[in-house]
């Protein structure tokens, strides 16, 4: 019988399917394991060989644990919202959930190609109403409710509404936007409307003013990740901040939860510091600054107050509020120019860019420790969402602070014994001494600072700042609320009408809100988002329904919010819905949240290092906190993939000519070098009939070859469209088979790691897997396998690799199981074994790399069941201790042949052995023998003169 993997593959693919192979129910006789890939978002490209990296390490894993007796969790879905299908339907005036299905199916159809164990069952796409239910009722939960600093969580909304009514903020310790102070007569004195406005600076969902990055002509905010260089991503518009009335979730409230969590979960250290980056906790004071001649004042936060004798300066990040009221008439023009050129660079950019820009406000603050007045000037390099958005500057003392005074001629004092006012000299060291405050303002301030540490310095100064009010001791973090509202179309609509002005929930018996039709994807002429085209969209409180627009009376019937969700709303927690997919109570049973309770093992790219990682451990440990997620941290185990490289290819064109020289050829001609499709050429060789048929303007190529071939050039390149080096799976499928897929990814590298695709190497995975078929059918097709028992080689080289492909998986070290294959293969083929014993396991061990052709010649060995239902096996010591060792002969360390010895052999007589061996005279001939050096199981060396 001959290696057919097309039949093969479908055969089993269509068997898989038939028989509901990789369906999953909980099952408490098993121990269960949940393997996740990160959501993938189904472009209209559809798949490249770069994107399954991820999948089918993960599939591997998945198949593993399942053979080794777990109950093995593996789901696939959609991340079905977001910009590109908006973007498509605007130009073609298709509707995104069109291109969305459409994208899906061409998704599905080449997962399926490759033989995932996806149970598909439990498919989920964030597109769809039944799923959205549970994004929609989880913000209402979120709007619901506060956070507590003294419990450490999140908190119904009406038990701060009755704290309120009993004792107003006296002795309130909660996360909140401002830090507001009153009585319990005065709430209760408010109306409905300033009650609302009051719990607003305090639920974890909010409505808040915040600084964001708009694009114009696509009509939207954007996050950070989809600006590039001050323009969007997606078309290259210009991006400029703006201040903008959002939705937010209070994702700073659990910034100390999500730093304490990371020292719970199996993540690499590089990915667990980028995270505490992000969240960039800092112990510091707040101390406040008057305003010389107003009755202004400002508070900075700083991590170094004992370097308050060094400020000789302030800077406001432009955002700030204090700019309009500290900008004096003199300095405005400037001042509004500097602001207009700032409007363009996000966040993002100001913090990677090192160059120096600012302008004077004209105005100045009273430092309180020295009673000095210092110049307030304006830069972007300070942000006004971290700290206070002030800071006091010490440029004898910061790198950035320094490189501003330089610029701009601004003083520079140091504050440390033997500083000399450098760059190196930033970052003081323990021990260094202080000195005393400067001998002409001594008498404005009694702190001295003279013989103490650093660290000694900055906890007197804090004390000192608390003790006479001049501010107080705070935690701070880097970490800011997330944005939660986009002005697009194709987006999880919000649950929430507008009364007088303030945003209520629609009831939760009425989840989910659909999303309406509309008749334009883009904002309307009066600049409202897409939703404003929807001329059924207004809430009817009386009878809770959609109705018209036209009956919104403001009384019973009002406005719907017309924003629509972010991309990372349905991507948040889609890994409780894959436990129970079909709930149309509960976004998960309580039941079956406790048999899955987290995710054992998450594959991904690290570009979701921070942002969907961070908001998915928010989003967990908030339904934590209402009692929904068994869990604090979703992800137990992290792996992130490498990226798979293009490989491109060059045909060298002759200048002025349509002819095209080979590559060892091209130096002889002026030529010019132009990409190629990778697909048109094999081993590097130019498919010449192709090329012409490629491209009109190639038609009537003539070539200049070397050898009869055409040769091209390559290079490893990002993989692209534009660089034609973009590898199709569907093709390699076709023509290898999906297990020679897999097996080569695998065979590439390390997972981790990133590589360059290479077809040329592929043939000899290819050739592999039929030499593996040719333990079991000869070349004429005859069924060889025996039940005769195995030899001791066999087992052996059997039990290698069973120990060596176990280790591997557990490490993710697939590419080096590759390899282990290949030479057990090579051994039994050598030892002519077709023996049942021993492929009956080689089989299992195989399955998970290369499942399909495992499930025929499992099927071929009579066998009822699946493969994936097998039992992984185990190796024996005991066919691995080895009779015989190989050593090394060195003569005065030169390693000149090998001799075999019984494993168990004394020294003395390999030493006698080696001496009288024929091929040691030849070395030692005239010589003497000075000594005689054996290290046991290795080598032996013979040191002679």
């Amino acid at each position: 019988m001959e290696y057919n993997f097309r039949e093969i593959e479908k055969k089993w693919q269509k068997r898989w399917v038939e028989e509901k192979t990789y369906q999953v129910k909980e099952d408490e006789t098993k121990q269960k394991y949940y393997v996740l890939n990160m959501f993938p978002y189904p472009s209209g490209a559809g798949l490249h060989v770069g994107h399954p990296l991820g999948y089918i390490a993960s599939d591997i894993y998945a198949r593993y644990k399942r053979l080794q007796g777990f109950n093995v969790l593996n789901p696939m879905g959609y991340d079905a919202y977001g910009l590109p299908a908006e973007q498509y339907a605007i130009q073609t005036g298709q509707h995104p959930a069109i291109t969305t299905i459409n994208n899906i199916d061409r998704y599905r159809e080449q997962l399926d190609k490759i033989g995932f164990c996806f149970d598909w069952s439990r498919e989920i796409r964030t597109c769809e109403p039944e799923y959205y239910h549970w994004t929609q009722w989880a913000f209402q939960k979120m709007f619901n409710s506060y956070y507590c600093n003294d419990e450490q969580q999140a908190r119904p909304i009406e038990e701060l509404i009755q704290a309120f009514e009993q004792v107003g903020t006296n002795g309130m310790n909660v996360a909140c936007g401002e830090e507001l102070s009153f009585t319990a007569e005065e709430w209760k004195a408010k109306n409905e409307k300033e009650k609302q406005e009051i719990l607003m600076n305090y639920r974890i969902a909010y409505l808040g003013e915040t600084m964001v990055n708009w694009c114009a002509q696509l009509g939207t905010v954007l996050a950070n990740d989809e600006v590039i260089d001050g323009v969007s991503e997606r078309g290259g518009f210009p991006v400029v901040q703006k201040k903008m009335r959002q939705w937010c979730l209070r994702v700073s409230a659990y910034a100390q939860r999500l730093l304490d969590g990371l020292d719970t979960i199996d993540w690499t250290d590089s990915l667990k510091e980028t995270q505490r980056n992000w969240i960039g906790r800092s112990e510091g004071a707040e101390v406040q600054f008057k305003v010389k001649d107003s009755d202004l004042e400002f508070t900075i936060f700083t991590t170094r107050a004992d370097t308050m004798f060094g400020v000789t300066f302030m800077v406001l990040a432009p955002e700030s509020e204090l700019v309009a009221q500290l900008t004096t008439p003199e300095q405005k023009d400037e001042v509004n120019a500097y602001l207009e050129r700032t409007k363009k660079r996000t966040e993002r950019d100001r913090i990677a860019d090192r160059s120096v820009t600012g302008v004077f406000s004209g105005s100045y603050a009273i430092n309180p420790f020295t009673g000095e007045a210092v110049p307030i000037w304006i830069s972007d390099y300070v942000l006004a969402g971290y700290g206070t958005g002030a800071i006091m500057a010490v440029p004898a003392h910061d790198s950035r602070d320094y490189a501003f005074a330089k610029h701009f001629g601004l003083e520079i004092r140091p504050l440390v014994e033997g500083c000399d006012v450098s760059e190196e000299s930033f970052d003081a060291k323990e021990g260094i001494v202080c000195n005393s405050p400067r001998p002409d303002v001594t008498p404005y301030c009694d702190l001295t600072l003279n013989g103490l540490t650093i660290k000694e310095a900055i906890e007197k100064t804090k004390s000192y700042v608390k003790e006479h009010n001049l501010g107080r001791v705070k935690v701070n973090y880097r970490l800011r609320d997330a944005i939660f509202s986009r002005q697009r179309y194709w987006g999880e609509p919000f649950p929430v009408y507008y009364k007088d002005g303030m945003p209520y929930m629609i009831d939760e018996s009425c989840l989910p809100l659909e999303l309406p039709e509309v008749a334009k994807f883009l904002p309307t002429e009066t600049g409202e988002p897409p939703l404003g085209h929807a001329t059924k969209w207004a809430w009817d409180t009386v009878n809770k329904c959609v109705v018209e627009n036209e009956k919104i009376d403001n009384v019973t019937v009002f406005p719907l919010e017309l924003n629509t969700m972010p991309g990372f709303a349905g991507s948040s927690a889609y890994y409780l819905r894959y436990m129970d997919p079909h709930n149309n109570k509960a976004l998960v049973d309580k039941k079956i949240d406790e048999y899955w309770k987290s995710v054992d093992l998450y594959v991904g790219g690290t570009e979701h290092a921070t942002g969907h990682l961070i908001y998915s451990r928010f989003w967990n440990k908030f339904l934590y906190d209402v009692g929904v997620s068994i869990v604090e941290e979703p992800f137990r185990k992290l792996v992130n993939q490498g990226m798979i490289q293009g490989r491109s290819n060059f045909v060298y064109r002759i200048k002025d000519s349509n002819k095209f020289v080979s590559l060892n050829l091209k130096n002889q001609y002026d030529t010019t070098p132009l990409h190629v499709d990778v697909n048109i050429v094999s081993n590097d060789i130019l498919d010449l009939e192709a090329f012409k048929a490629w491209r009109p303007e190639f038609a009537n190529a003539e070539f200049i070859l070397e050898d009869g071939k055409y040769i091209c050039g390559w290079a490893v390149e990002k993989m692209s469209k534009s660089m034609f080096n973009v590898v199709n799976p569907d093709m390699i499928v076709e023509k290898y088979g999906a297990d020679t897929l897999r097996m080569y990814e695998m065979f590439l590298g390390p997972v981790e790691q990133s590589k360059p695709w290479d077809t040329n190497g592929i043939d000899g995975v290819y050739r592999f897997i039929k030499k593996f078929w040719s333990l079991f059918y000869d070349r004429n097709g005859n069924y060889m396998v025996t039940d005769e028992p195995a030899t001791k080689e066999e087992l052996k080289s059997l039990h290698k690799l069973i120990k060596k492909v176990t280790s591997d998986i557990e490490q993710f070290s697939y590419n080096t199981s590759v390899s282990a294959f290949m030479i057990c293969v090579n051994e039994l083929f050598s030892l002519k074994c077709s023996k049942k014993e021993i492929l009956n396991q080689l089989i299992i061990v195989l399955a998970p790399f290369a499942p399909h052709v495992c499930e025929e010649l499992w099927d071929t060995l009579g066998h009822t069941d699946s493969v994936c239902d097998a039992k992984w096996p185990t190796y024996n010591e005991e066919y691995l201790v080895e009779d015989t060792i190989n050593y090394t002969i060195s003569f005065n360390g030169k390693a000149r042949f090998n001799m075999e010895f019984p494993a168990d052999e004394t020294s003395e007589v390999i030493q006698s052995t080696v001496l009288a061996d024929e091929r040691s005279a030849k070395w030692m001939e005239g010589k003497s023998v000075v000594k005689v050096i054996v290290v046991p199981k290795k080598i032996v060396n013979i040191v002679i003169k």
